[in-house]
C-alpha cells in the first residue's frame, strides 16, 4: 500500500494486503484517502476509517447488536476495582487498533496487580485498550466467522486454539475447518442483522468477516467486524465462494 504506484491507472483497488497498518496507521489513512481520491477503493475510504478502531463495537452496541461487556480503559483505572464490580473472576485486555492478538492479555482476579502493571506499561506508549471479560469457550468452541462479499454469505469458519490458548490465529497453531452455518442458525441470524446494520450505514461494502465467541450463557456476541484485511479462508469456501467475491467485484466495476 505503500509502494508509490499509480493508483489513477486502476478501475478498482481492492484492500487485502496491509498487514502493517497497526503501527503505521496515520500513514495507511492518508495513503488510501489518496487512493480513493485516484480510484476507487474497496472496501469504501469510510468503512475502513470506521472499522480501524475498536470503537465500532461500542456504535454496534448502541444498534442492539450484542456485543461482550467492554469497559474501555481510561487513565487511573483500577483493574481490581472492575474485576470486584462487574464480578470477572478472568478478564481481557486488548488493544483498541491491534492485529493478530498482538498486545492482548488474559488474567484472573488473583494476577491482577501483574495486568495492572503491564496494563499502565502500554498506557505510557499511548496504547489505547479495551477490557472485557475472559470467555472460557474460546480455548474450546474457539471463535467462528462467517464470512460475506457484498450482502452475500459465502462459508462460515471455525477456528480453534491449540490447547490452554486463546489465541485462534494459525500464526499460533490454531487450526481451522470449515462449517455449515445452518447448524447454528443463531450465529446466522445475528450475522445476517450485522450486515444489515452495515450495508444501511454503507455504500460499496465489498469484504466483510464477522467473528463470533459464545458467552457462558450460550448466546453468540460480535467479537470482532473485519473490513481492512480479513483472512478470508478460501481454503473452507465451497467451489461457489471465490466466484461471489468475482461477481460482486465485476458488479461494482459496472456501477
Amino acid at each position: 500500500w505503500d509502494s508509490g504506484v499509480e493508483w489513477s491507472s486502476f478501475d478498482l483497488v481492492l484492500v487485502r494486503t496491509t498487514w502493517d497498518y497497526v503501527a503505521r496507521r496515520e500513514d495507511f489513512k492518508s495513503t488510501l484517502r489518496h487512493i480513493a481520491n485516484q480510484t476507487r477503493l474497496l472496501n469504501p475510504f469510510e468503512v475502513i476509517e470506521w472499522n480501524l478502531e475498536k470503537t465500532y463495537l461500542r456504535d454496534l452496541e448502541n444498534l442492539g447488536i450484542p456485543i461482550a461487556p467492554t469497559v474501555w480503559i481510561t487513565d487511573g483505572i483500577s483493574l481490581h476495582d472492575v474485576l470486584v464490580e462487574k464480578r470477572w473472576d478472568k478478564a481481557f485486555l486488548k488493544p483498541v487498533v491491534g492485529a493478530s492478538a498482538v498486545n492482548t492479555k488474559r488474567f484472573t482476579r488473583e494476577r491482577v496487580d501483574n495486568a495492572q502493571r503491564w496494563l499502565e506499561d502500554l498506557l505510557k506508549q499511548d496504547e489505547r485498550m479495551m477490557l472485557q471479560p475472559y470467555l472460557n469457550s474460546v480455548e474450546t468452541e474457539g471463535e467462528y466467522s462467517t464470512i460475506f462479499f457484498g450482502q452475500r454469505l459465502s462459508h462460515c469458519v471455525q477456528k480453534i486454539p491449540v490447547s490452554g490458548d486463546y489465541r485462534v490465529q494459525d500464526d499460533y497453531g490454531a487450526s481451522d475447518h470449515r462449517v455449515d452455518p445452518e447448524i447454528l442458525p443463531e450465529l446466522l441470524q445475528l450475522s445476517n442483522q450485522i450486515m444489515e446494520v452495515l450495508h444501511s450505514r454503507f455504500d460499496g461494502l465489498l469484504v466483510a468477516r464477522l467473528d463470533f465467541l459464545r458467552m457462558g450463557t450460550g448466546e453468540f456476541v460480535i467479537n470482532e467486524v473485519e473490513l481492512i484485511e480479513p483472512s478470508l479462508f478460501f481454503r473452507h469456501s465451497p467451489l461457489e465462494g471465490g466466484t461471489i467475491l468475482v461477481e460482486e467485484l465485476l458488479s461494482a466495476f459496472k456501477r
